[in-house]
């Protein structure tokens, strides 16, 4: 009987094997891609929900704290809150580098990406169902309003995911990601077109070399083709677009709701939206039947589908809980970190060839992106 081996080496094909591989075989694990471009990473929160301050969860009453130490105590609440938010940061990347990794050998094998982002959607939607049916989150009870105001806003969520995964199926991550640093760039233009925001010469001037990096590094990428570019620029367009529209969209104060529920909602939205397109446009091809008669190993494909699936809500999950502590400009600067971590460990786990010029080029368009991060923070001390 064939052996199943679950691995994380580049080197172990989805495609059924003639030869059972030995453990000896496989590589060790190389853990160092929310997004997806991730949902809310290196954006801002959308605004069409006002965020309803959260209780404190321990309230300490006037005689809860000895006298003298309440210096000490505000202290060691603040080393467990940073404590506490490093985490947070180190899953968020975690879970990135997961999902792009699995992500990545799933649509090496299998080119059905809208398939590929119903079963995200459809994981999320279990997890969703799971959370509000065990009560781990509070369930919503939505108005008229609010449904005609989150769709449009699922509708640009599900076509990002679905041109992110067009583009890792076509190119290499680290060029899908390179060419998704242009975000900064799109949101910049349809904030300055849609919402009437000028932005100043600082954030203006830190888009120089993040373009100017893109360029310098799809002009030497080794796995570039148009379709996978285009693809990314595609998730550019319609991830920044959200923003736009969440900010253009916006409800009363009295419906407001967390944005960990909104994102929810998005995730449920985006599977109805998904399901019966995928039905349509690509059909039923995620059997064991068509996967076997494909020549693909069917437990690695379906395991690995799903293994994705979760690392793309648990990031995005996760990023939503960190903006729920900082800043959006702050969450830009560590989605920033992000890119670059994810950028460096699928170049290391894939064996991508890099030439020294294709490197200064993502290289200067990062940089770029974090130059733009600083230039909103300087944009929002002075509002």
């Amino acid at each position: 009987m064939q052996s199943i081996v679950l691995s994380f080496s580049p080197l172990l094909s989805l495609r059924k094997l003639h030869t059972s591989l030995s453990p000896s075989t496989a590589k060790p694990n190389r853990i160092l891609t929310f997004s997806s471009s991730s949902f809310p990473c290196q954006r801002s929160s959308p605004s069409s929900f006002k965020l309803a301050p959260s209780p404190p969860l321990l309230h300490a009453g006037p005689t809860s704290v000895p006298e003298g130490s309440a210096a000490e105590f505000s202290g060691g609440n603040r080393l467990l809150n940073i404590l506490e938010l490093g985490s947070l940061f180190a899953f968020w990347i975690l879970f990135n580098i997961y999902f792009n990794i699995y992500n990545k050998q799933v649509l090496k094998v299998y080119h059905f990406p809208l398939t590929v982002s119903t079963i995200q959607f459809a994981m999320g939607t279990l997890l969703v169902a799971f959370m509000w049916g065990f009560n781990l989150y509070k369930r919503p009870r939505l108005s008229g309003a609010q449904l005609a105001a989150i769709w449009p806003l699922a509708l640009v969520h599900t076509l990002g995911n679905l041109f992110t995964n067009v583009s890792l199926g076509m190119v290499a991550v680290s060029f899908t990601h390179t060419i998704k640093a242009m975000e900064p760039f799109f949101s910049v233009l349809l904030s300055a077109m849609f919402l009437g925001e000028n932005p100043t010469a600082w954030v203006v001037g830190s888009l120089v070399p993040v373009v100017g990096g893109v360029a310098l590094a799809s002009a030497t990428e080794a796995s570039f083709n148009w379709a996978g570019f285009w693809s990314a620029m595609a998730s550019n367009l319609t991830n920044q677009s959200r923003n736009v529209l969440s900010k253009k969209l916006m409800v009363n104060t009295e419906e407001s709701m967390d944005n960990i529920t909104l994102f929810s909602i998005i995730t449920v939205m985006s599977f109805l939206i998904s399901a019966p397109l995928t039905l349509l446009i690509e059909g039923v091809k995620f059997t064991p039947t068509y996967l076997q008669s494909s020549g693909l190993n069917v437990n690695e494909v379906c395991i690995r589908s799903l293994l994705a699936a979760l690392c793309y809500h648990a990031y995005q999950q996760v990023a939503y809980m960190i903006l729920q502590n900082v800043s959006p400009v702050t969450l830009s600067v560590g989605n920033c970190v992000k890119r670059v971590v994810v950028i460096v460990s699928s170049v290391i786990f894939f064996r991508t060839p890099v030439s020294p010029i294709n490197a200064l080029g993502t290289a200067i368009a990062l940089a770029g992106v974090f130059l733009y991060s600083r230039a909103r923070r300087l944009k929002s001390k002075t509002i």
